[in-house]
């Protein structure tokens, strides 16, 4: 997979940062934003728990008589979600000694494939009784198999502590199916020595609008030669991170597509275009590629969900020459802003579990512990979506890579300005869909003929 390398340096401590792996993005292992895992699984999960056991924080003994019981979770990379799972269960088990939690390594793709075999077969009872979902497969997920989930109707969990946008992928008829963890926040993130050395600074590319990122591009370029902005070519993450962080989606709140004259997305793909014609962005053929093309300072700036971090990092020698700020918005787009998301993943309780205890761990943890997310974050770059979490001194200590930034409080609150939007049934095919529009326009193809092309390609995959 595409971040495996990155997620073993994780899991080896020689990176500090967010972690690559962390993102829930697409299962598309060609696309910029797929998730990683650090080590390969088979098609079935693996029979035993993992070893990957993190030492539980000191604290003081209560002698509290707790919950008892016994909880199976699936989740894929040990460096970060496994990780962070072994902490949360060590945290609850210091007032419910008598509670064991089994944390099992199981890929992303063979969780999906799980999901499908159970709920044609109607083996619901192999199913763990927790399990990590990428959060643009949410509402597809519990959509199709609604059987295989429990609600958190009756958790005591608070959603009005995490940021609406990420809220919203696991919500289905007013009700929630999902907690979210991991951040997928955007950010923009530069080489602040290269825009010194062009008589910028960061402020410059702060609360902008793509035009005016596209102008200063222009000069940085013809003064230092270099690009400002990279991707990976045939890749559609940053076009539906600007329609995202105008609220706009491919599809309407009914799940039908809206691709075909979608003006917010007409006017996302035009900009990409003016970025690629004048050289401000570069286009890679590869995810490889892509990252080099930071790591190695040909390109100056970044664009994508925070998880890119811990790749950035990677980069030893440019430590304290990088800082973030938001997103350029779209120009002359009602309810355009700086924020947008790319990628993340939520907990889902299975209809499999014991959902008392269940629904109390999760509520008790990933929704409740503030020592959770201190005690994950240095080690993993575990970023939270739960606001008090911003709270703590933890999250504001500033970052010595990262030009001395408190960049975890401010990616806290970035993520609570990103705008909700639809992903619906269907969000991967017309996100396919799309990304093979893009290249097509890039290559002198008009853009709405593209773009109905994609509508007609994507309900067709609807059936």
């Amino acid at each position: 997979m595409k971040q495996s390398k990155l997620a073993a340096l994780l899991g080896a401590g020689l990176l500090l940062g967010l972690g690559v792996a962390a993102c829930g993005g697409s299962d598309d292992k060609t696309d910029a934003s797929d998730t990683a895992t650090a080590t390969e699984t088979s098609e079935a999960p693996p029979a035993e728990e993992t070893s990957d056991e993190p030492v539980a924080p000191e604290t003081e003994d209560t002698g509290a008589a707790g919950k008892s019981g016994e909880l199976t979770v699936w989740c894929w990379d040990p460096a970060f979600n496994l990780y962070a799972m072994n902490t949360a269960a060590s945290i609850y088990q210091q007032t419910n000694p008598d509670v064991t939690v089994n944390v099992v390594e199981v890929a992303w793709d063979d969780i999906q494939t799980n999901l499908i075999t159970y709920a044609q077969s109607g083996a619901i009872e192999e199913l763990p009784d927790i399990f990590l979902c990428q959060n643009n497969a949410f509402q597809k997920n519990v959509i199709n198999y609604p059987e295989l989930f429990s609600t958190y109707t009756d958790s005591g969990v608070d959603f009005s502590q995490y940021p609406q946008s990420v809220v919203d992928y696991s919500v289905i008829d007013g009700e929630n199916w999902g907690l979210p963890f991991d951040n997928g926040a955007a950010i923009a993130a530069y080489r602040i020595d290269v825009l010194e050395e062009a008589g910028y600074t960061l402020d410059d590319f702060t609360d902008i609008t793509w035009s005016q990122y596209l102008e200063m591009g222009k000069d940085i370029k013809a003064k230092t030669g270099h690009a400002l902005l990279s991707g990976q070519a045939g890749a559609s993450d940053m076009i539906m991170m600007m329609l995202q962080s105008a609220g706009a989606s491919l599809f309407d709140s009914e799940g039908n597509p809206t691709i075909a004259g979608n003006d917010v997305l007409l006017k996302s793909i035009d900009m990409y275009k003016q970025l690629v014609d004048a050289g401000v962005m570069e286009e890679y053929n590869s995810w490889d590629e892509y990252i080099a093309s930071f790591v190695n300072g040909d390109v100056v700036g970044v664009i994508n969900g925070c998880w890119i971090l811990g790749s950035i990092q990677t980069a030893a020698d440019q430590s304290g020459k990088w800082d973030l700020t938001n997103l350029p918005k779209l120009d002359d787009v009602e309810g355009a802003t700086n924020y947008s998301a790319n990628g993340g993943s939520s907990w889902a309780i299975s209809a499999n579990a014991d959902y008392e205890l269940a629904a109390d761990f999760l509520a008790s943890t990933f929704a409740g512990s503030t020592e959770l997310y201190d005690s994950i974050l240095p080690s993993s770059g575990a970023l939270a979506n739960w606001l008090p979490a911003a709270a703590s001194s933890v999250y504001a200590e500033p970052q010595p890579y990262f030009n001395n930034d408190a960049i975890y409080a401010k990616i806290v609150d970035y993520a609570s300005k990103v705008p909700s939007n639809n992903t619906g049934v269907y969000y991967y095919e017309g996100r396919d869909a799309v990304g093979t529009a893009i290249t097509d326009i890039l290559s002198g193809g008009d853009p709405e003929t593209e773009l109905q092309e994609a509508q007609e390609e994507t309900e067709f995959a609807m059936g």
